[in-house]
C-alpha cells in the first residue's frame, strides 16, 4: 500500500518561481498536490521592476500620503475613501487607516472594524493583523503516521517521546479495520499525555469514484462516516479532527494545478458543492456526538481563494449565498517545493505574502501546518538541514502567528524518501536533526 503519490522527481527550483509534481496519496493520509509555476519570465520582469519600488512593510497611511503594493499599483486614501491607481477600490468608506502587512493590504474604518483586500473577492473582514497572537504550548512538535504502521500502539508511544513529539496525526474512516487500529492508538495516546489528531479521510466520490451528484448527497456521507468515528474515538480522549485531505487540490477541484489558489476562480464551479457538502458534513458529524471537539479543514499551496470562498458561503464564480464552512482550526501543507510558507507566491508573477498572518487575521482560529517536508528525491543531508531550518522558522513564529503544531510527513514511509525511520531502525541524519531541535527548544 502506497503511504503517499510519489513526487516526480525532477523538482525544480526557477528564478522567481516554483514548480510542483503531482503526486498521490493513500486512503488515509498526505498527498502533496498538484503544481504551482508562476507566470514567464516576461511577468516576471515586470513584477520584479515593480518590487523595486514596493513599500516597505507595514506603510501606513497616515502618516504616509502613498503605498505601492508589490504589482506597483498605488493606492491613497482621501476624505474616508480609498483609492488604487486613481480609482475607488471596491466598496469603502470612513476609512481611518490603510495599512501594507505581510505582502497584502488591509484598512480599519472609523468604527474599529479591519479588512483585507482580495482581487478575488474584494474587501473581506478581518482583524489587525499586526497583533501577535501565541499558541497553546504543548503541541508543536508533531509527526505524521498510518493506522496500518508496522508498529504497535506502544511502540508508536515510545519513539515520539524519545523524539519529543507530542502530536500524532493519523487518518481513518469508518472502515471497521482502520477505525479499530486507530482506537487501539488512541486508548494508547490517552494512557500516555498525548495528542491523537485525527484525520477523518472522506473524500467527495461515491463508491464508483464519482463526485457526488449533489450537495445534500455529499453532506450525508460526510456525516456519517464522521459521526462514526468521533463518536467511536470520543471516550479515549480524542478532541481534534481534521476533516478531509487537501479536497482544494483534487483533480475534480483545482482546474490548473499550474496556479496557486490565491483567487477563487482557480476552483471548479460544479464540483465545489459536492466538496463543501462533505466538509460541512464531516464537521456538523463530529460535532453531533462530540460538541466541544476542534475540527480543521486543511489548504495546500496559497489555497486562500478556497478558503474565502468557503468561510464565506460563496461560489469560485463569485455568487454568494450558501452555506459556510467555517472551521475551529486552519491547517495547511506545506512542502519546500511550494515555497516559503511565510513569504508563498500568488496566482501569476507576484511576489509572495505571508500566509499565516493571513489565516490568523482572517479566520481568528489556531493555525496549524499538518505536512510538511522537503521532496523524495533529496539526499539525508539535504532533508536533515531541511528539517533544522524549517523548524527554526515554524518555532520562532508559534508566538506571534498562533502556529500550535508543526506535524512532520512522516514517522516512516517505508524507505528513505520522507520518512525518519525504516521498519524501527533510525535514518541517522534527519531523525537526529529532529530530536536534536526538539530536545533544545522546549515547547513552552
Amino acid at each position: 500500500m502506497l503511504k503517499r503519490r510519489q513526487f516526480l522527481g525532477c523538482l525544480t527550483a526557477l528564478s522567481g518561481s516554483y514548480m510542483l509534481a503531482a503526486c498521490g496519496g493513500s486512503s488515509d493520509g498526505g498527498s502533496v498536490s498538484g503544481a504551482a509555476v508562476n507566470s514567464a519570465s516576461s511577468g516576471k520582469a515586470v513584477v520584479n521592476a515593480a518590487v523595486s519600488n514596493m513599500s516597505a512593510d507595514a506603510t501606513m497611511i497616515p502618516p504616509a500620503s502613498s503605498i505601492i503594493d508589490a504589482q506597483g499599483r498605488v493606492w491613497t486614501v482621501s476624505n474616508g475613501v480609498i483609492y488604487r491607481d486613481g480609482s475607488v477600490v471596491g466598496v469603502n468608506f470612513n476609512v481611518a487607516l490603510l495599512l501594507w502587512y505581510g505582502g497584502r493590504m488591509w484598512h480599519t474604518n472609523t468604527s474599529g472594524q479591519c479588512y483585507l483586500w482580495t482581487d478575488a473577492a474584494g474587501w473581506l473582514q478581518a482583524s489587525d493583523p499586526r497583533h501577535a497572537s501565541a499558541a497553546i504550548p504543548g503541541n508543536f512538535y508533531g509527526m505524521n503516521g498510518h493506522w496500518d504502521d508496522p508498529y504497535t500502539p506502544a511502540q508508536v508511544v515510545s519513539i515520539l517521546k524519545g523524539m519529543g513529539c507530542t502530536t500524532f496525526r493519523v487518518g481513518c474512516t469508518n472502515d471497521p479495520q482502520q477505525l479499530a487500529a486507530v482506537t487501539k492508538l488512541a486508548a494508547a495516546f490517552q494512557a500516555a499525555g498525548l495528542t491523537l489528531f485525527v484525520l477523518i479521510n472522506q473524500g467527495m466520490t461515491d463508491n464508483n469514484g464519482n463526485v457526488f451528484g449533489s450537495e445534500d448527497a455529499a453532506y450525508s456521507q460526510g456525516y456519517a462516516v464522521a459521526s462514526t468515528v468521533a463518536n467511536t474515538l470520543k471516550q479515549y480522549g480524542v478532541t481534534m479532527y481534521e476533516c478531509g485531505n487537501e479536497l482544494t487540490r483534487q483533480n475534480s477541484t483545482i482546474l490548473d494545478f499550474t496556479q496557486a489558489g490565491t483567487k477563487a476562480v482557480d476552483f471548479n464551479n460544479t464540483n465545489w458543492p459536492a466538496m463543501r457538502g462533505v466538509m460541512r458534513g464531516m464537521i456538523d458529524g463530529v460535532k453531533s456526538v462530540q460538541s466541544n471537539a476542534k475540527c480543521g479543514i486543511n489548504f495546500c499551496v496559497a489555497d486562500v481563494g478556497a478558503a474565502d470562498a468557503l468561510w464565506e458561503g460563496m461560489q469560485p464564480d463569485g455568487s454568494r449565498g450558501y452555506p459556510r464552512v467555517q472551521w475551529d482550526i486552519t491547517t495547511w501543507h506545506n512542502y519546500e517545493v511550494y515555497g516559503d510558507i511565510f513569504n508563498i507566491g500568488s496566482d501569476g508573477s507576484g511576489p509572495g505574502f505571508d500566509l499565516p498572518t493571513y489565516c490568523k487575521a482572517r479566520y481568528n482560529v489556531p493555525f496549524m501546518i499538518t505536512e510538511w517536508n522537503t521532496g523524495p528525491e533529496q539526499s539525508a543531508a539535504y532533508r536533515a538541514n531541511y528539517i533544522t531550518t524549517q523548524l527554526g522558522e515554524f518555532y520562532n513564529a508559534r508566538k506571534t502567528h498562533n502556529i500550535q503544531s508543526a506535524m512532520y510527513y512522516v514517522l516512516d514511509s517505508g524507505n528513505d524518501t520522507y520518512g525518519l525511520m525504516v521498519s524501527g531502525a533510525t535514518l541517522n541524519q534527519p531523525y537526529n536533526a529532529f530530536t536534536s531541535f526538539s530536545s533544545s527548544h522546549p515547547d513552552t
